[in-house]
């Protein structure tokens, strides 16, 4: 968890404001994304297939 919030930025800080916020990890540990809380999982379906690639 740590590692993640060191490596990503939120909007304005890189605080995690919510329990939802989300993460999106590359198989290789390269690639993370951050997704704020209020995207749904829907919305990155696609992204998630890339990475699973």
């Amino acid at each position: 968890f740590a590692y993640l919030k060191a490596q990503t930025k939120g909007f304005l800080t890189d605080a995690i404001k919510w329990n939802f916020t989300k993460f999106l990890v590359s198989k290789d540990g390269e690639k993370i994304i951050r997704y704020a809380p209020t995207t749904k999982p829907e919305d990155i379906d696609a992204e998630i297939r890339h990475m699973l690639r």
